[in-house]
């Protein structure tokens, strides 16, 4: 094997080593779009429970 092929080939395997370790990262950092409950679920689970208006507005608080 000539020393040319012997350079490209140790850049390929670099190459190739640095695409896997970056899509495995960007692989764990994300979540699967289906493990996510659905936006109506989310916005009432966070925001209908938080609602101020079950609470009487003119009520004196002392």
């Amino acid at each position: 094997m000539s020393r040319n092929k012997k350079i490209f080939l140790g850049f390929a395997i670099v190459f190739f080593a640095l695409l896997f370790y970056a899509s495995y990262d960007i692989a764990t950092r994300t979540t699967f779009p289906g493990s996510k409950p659905q936006l109506k679920e989310r916005i009432e689970r966070d925001y209908v429970k938080k609602d101020s208006l079950n609470q009487d507005s003119l009520e004196v608080k002392r």
